[in-house]
Formats: structure tokens, C-alpha cells, sequence
């Protein structure tokens, strides 16, 4: 019969429009299809009204929240029976239909009333009615009877409960209760199988070493090539990275020996870019030197390429343009140029002089001699008409550490110049002045070097300095291919876009 249901806690969705209404079935009408709710809440709102009415036709979706025991009043009274939809907050009934006493509590979230059921005892079970059904006394009995009979309807609601529990609900906190009904609650939460937990960590290494990479990476290789997809690569594989300056299409393989010297090298060197640079004996250096000349390459104009070419190299190692700019010119650097009355001599003050029109203080050494060379005769006119300042004497060297030391007192055959006094009185001068130094064209015996370089500048080609030298740099004075090979070497320029290279020992 339709008062069957009288008493009973259900939810109403009535659609987008109406929405969702919960509270207890107060008045079931067969004849009119209508159903009544007492108490009832509306989207999780109480309603102000203290009853409403719905017909079949309005009703989208009808939820049986809880259903009354064959004990039960139809009331819990006034209090009570609002409690049942507000969030935390239960009624006592009697006896369930599956014959046991429970205690009938709703949690509900507070945003909106919803029902959360728990496992072991059975109060609720969705019955959706669409439209097209009737909200009938028949359809009700029946569909309540086939649930309470069948077998299989306790797995079905605790399968019901678990899913449908709200994300952010939780089930307040219970008192009252006797001990058997706490053990039993108890049981529902912590009662799995202790035996079910395993108590060894699991294996990540051991697992992962299952898994043979290779085989599968073999496989997806082998499916690419049969289906014709194109491959992806492998682990072995790295793909071709280029710098900005390298050609990604190459004509033709690259040949880094591209210098080739009649004799038997006694020491290699390379660049940046891995070509092979040999170094040649002093005999052949010479020879070198004089057929340029004899070509027009004149001394003057290796002069003035070397002073070029050792200027540039001195002022990227005073600093470049973090140092000499307009906004530094209070901190001038100042260069020791140490120079000898021979040609290396000379082409340090050619140096001297472009460093000086650079704005660099310049304060060059020469010993007094009677008789000069023309070369440097010529080079210290000019030298005269910049701001550099010669010495002649020791004394007037600085006392404080300068920049940079340029060292050109060495030459490669006037040893006796090593026995004179001025000379021994400049090198002890620049081995206690601490600053470090450049060696223009140094010769090749370690002995001959009375002052350790840290960076030296080769002409042309290197000759075999030793680690006395320091670093080697190779700058182009100028001299054509064709000279080269009328001396018996093949050569092929090295330089690419710069005039001063380094060189590093192979």
C-alpha cells in the first residue's frame, strides 16, 4: 500500500529548472499521482515552507535514502525529523528489515544533503523512476520486494555505499554507542586481513632489471625498417649537433695536415680547429724570410706587420675593450718595452708605437750604441713622435709593477750581447717587477732566454720553442703561398679570418 512508504527519506531531482529537493514522504496520492515531503530541503537549503507537493510528471529521478523498519513510528518527532537532513545528525529508529538493531545516523555534507550508508547495515537503496514511470504503490511494493528478496542485495548496497560516498565528506564522530556496536564499526574500518599485507619493501631494481631495453629498442628498429616508418633513432644513437660556424653540407672530407715541411718536424702544433701546424728549424725560417724578401716583401714591411700583428695580441691582453675605453682614462695601461740594437729590437718599437697611438703608456728601453741599425734608426723617428718615453738606463724603469712586460732583448745570434751589464741589469729588473710577459719572436735554445714568457708570438711559421716559451701564438707577416713553395714547403693558410692564432702543443 501507498502509506508503506509514509516515513520514509527520499530525494526528489526535479530537474535543472526545479533542482533537488530531500525530506521524509509525509502523503503518497495514487489517484492524483502526487507526493508529499515534510520538513523539506531544497539544494541543501531548508525550505520555508513546512510541506511540499510534487506530481509524477515533475519528478526526473526519485533516490530512497532510508527506509523505515516495520517498528518504526512514521515520526521522529518535530526535532527529530528535521535532524535527519541536516548534516551529522540522526534518528533513532527500531528494528531493520533484516531483523537486526542498528542505529540510523544520515552524514550529510554540509553544501548539499547527502546520504552516506554505511557497509554493514542496510538503509537505503537507489530506485531511479524516470518520467514515463509512475510514482505508483504497486511499482514501489514491487521493485522493494524483488530488492529485500534477492540475495545479492547486501554486496549491492555496500558496492552502492562505497562509490557514492562524497569526496568531501567525513563521517562525524559518534557517541553513545555500547561496546559490541563500537567492535563492529571497528571491524568495518580496520578489519582487513593483516595477513594480506606484505611486509618486505617492493623490489624497484630487482623489476626494473626485467625490463631487457635493448630487446625492445631491437624491435621498434626492426618494425620501423619493415613497415618503411621513419626512425626515430636509438640510445647509441646522438644526433649531429653544429655550431654556428660549421657547414652542416660538406663537399668534401676536411684534411687538418694541410702543411707539409721538407724536414722531418721537430714539433708539432694545432689550432683551435685541429689543423696541423709544424714548426720549422731556425736555417729554414731564415731562408724563408729572405726569399720573401727578394720577392719585395722588404724589411720594412715585415716590420711594420709584426708591430701590427704584436700590438693587436698586447692590447687583448691589457684588457680590450673593457680597458681602453673613453671612461678609463684614468687607468692608462703602462708597457715595458724591452727592446736590443738588433732587427728583433726593431720590431719592438714598431710595436711600442702602435700601442701608443692607442692611447697606452709605452716606456721603451734601448741601450746606447754608437752605431744603430738603419732599421731601428727609422723606427725610433717615429717612435719620437708619439707619447712614449725611451730610457736608456735601468734606473729609469719603473719601480711599481706594470701591465705587461714586452720582451725583445734576445735575438738568434748575437749571444755576446748576453755578457753585457745592461743586459743582466733589464732582465733582473723584469724577473722582479712581477708583471707578466710577451716574447716577440724568442729564440730557440732555453739558455739563450734569460726572461720566462708567459705567451710568445711566432712569425710566419713557429719555431720548436720549449716550455720556457709559454704559450706560442703564430701571427701572418704577410708572406705569399708561392714563396713557400719555392722554399720546399706546402702550405695552406691556417689563419682563416684572424692575423694572430694560437697554437696548442699536440
Amino acid at each position: 500500500m501507498a502509506t508503506d512508504w509514509l516515513g520514509s527519506i527520499v530525494s526528489i531531482n526535479c530537474g535543472e529548472s526545479l533542482g533537488v529537493y530531500q525530506g521524509r514522504v509525509s502523503a503518497v496520492d495514487q489517484v492524483s499521482q502526487t507526493i508529499s515531503l515534510t520538513r523539506p530541503f531544497h539544494n541543501g537549503v531548508k525550505c520555508l515552507v513546512p510541506e511540499v507537493t510534487f506530481r509524477a510528471g515533475d519528478i526526473t529521478e526519485l533516490k530512497i535514502l532510508e527506509i523505515p523498519g516495520p517498528g518504526d513510528s512514521r515520526q521522529c518527532g518535530d526535532s527529530q525529523q528535521m535532524e535527519t537532513a541536516i548534516p551529522g545528525v540522526g534518528c533513532q529508529v527500531g528494528p531493520s528489515q533484516n531483523g537486526t538493531g542498528k542505529v540510523l545516523k544520515k552524514p550529510l555534507s554540509s553544501s548539499a544533503p547527502q546520504n552516506i550508508p554505511r557497509r554493514t547495515d542496510m538503509k537505503s537503496q537507489d530506485i531511479v523512476i524516470s518520467p514515463q514511470q509512475q510514482c505508483s504503490k504497486s511499482y514501489m511494493d514491487r521493485h522493494m520486494e524483488t530488492l529485500t528478496q534477492s540475495k545479492g542485495f547486501r554486496r549491492r548496497h555496500n558496492s552502492w555505499s562505497s562509490s557514492s560516498r562524497h569526496p568531501n565528506q567525513v563521517t562525524p564522530k559518534k557517541s553513545g554507542l555500547k561496546n559490541g556496536q563500537m567492535k563492529s564499526k571497528d571491524d568495518e574500518c580496520f578489519g582487513d586481513d593483516i595477513d594480506e599485507i606484505p611486509d618486505t619493501d617492493f623490489d624497484f631494481e630487482g623489476n626494473l632489471a626485467l625490463f631487457d631495453k635493448a630487446a625492445v629498442f631491437e624491435e621498434i628498429e626492426t618494425y620501423e625498417r619493415r613497415s618503411g616508418t621513419r626512425s626515430r633513432g636509438t640510445p647509441n644513437e646522438k644526433p649531429a649537433r653544429y655550431r654556428h660556424d660549421e657547414n652542416i653540407l660538406e663537399s668534401e672530407p676536411i684534411v687538418y695536415r694541410r702543411i707539409v715541411v721538407p724536414q722531418n718536424p721537430h714539433k708539432e702544433f694545432c689550432t683551435d680547429s685541429g689543423l696541423v701546424v709544424p714548426s720549422v728549424s731556425y736555417e729554414l725560417h731564415k731562408k724563408l724570410l729572405s726569399v720573401a724578401e727578394k720577392h719585395g716583401l722588404t724589411l720594412e714591411r715585415r716590420l711594420e706587420m709584426t708591430g701590427v700583428c704584436a700590438s693587436q695580441m698586447a692590447l687583448s691582453l691589457l684588457g680590450g675593450p673593457n680597458r681602453l675605453n673613453p671612461k678609463n682614462v684614468h687607468q692608462r695601461p703602462t708597457v715595458a718595452l724591452l727592446c736590443g740594437p738588433h732587427v728583433k729590437g726593431a720590431q719592438g718599437i714598431s710595436c711600442g708605437r702602435h700601442l701608443s697611438n692607442h692611447d697606452v703608456h709605452v716606456i721603451l728601453f734601448l741601450p746606447n750604441f754608437v752605431k744603430m741599425l738603419e732599421s731601428i734608426t727609422n723606427e725610433l723617428n717615429l717612435f719620437s713622435k708619439t707619447q712614449g718615453q725611451q730610457v736608456s738606463s735601468v734606473k729609469d724603469l719603473p719601480d711599481t709593477p706594470v701591465d705587461l712586460v714586452i720582451n725583445c732583448l734576445d735575438c738568434h745570434e748575437n749571444a755576446f750581447l748576453r755578457d753585457q751589464p745592461w743586459y743582466k741589469a733589464v732582465v733582473d729588473w723584469a724577473n722582479q717587477n712581477r708583471a707578466p710577459v710577451l716574447s716577440i719572436d724568442p729564440p730557440i735554445s732555453e739558455m739563450e732566454l734569460g726572461i720566462d714568457a708567459k705567451w710568445s708570438l711566432a712569425l710566419g711559421l713557429p719555431l720548436p720553442l720549449g716550455e720556457r716559451a709559454g704559450r706560442v701564438y703564430l701571427c701572418d707577416i704577410g708572406i705569399p703561398q708561392k714563396v713557400f713553395q719555392e722554399v720546399g714547403i706546402n702550405y695552406h693558410s691556417p689563419f682563416g679570418c684572424k692575423f694572430v692564432i694560437p697554437l696548442h702543443s699536440t
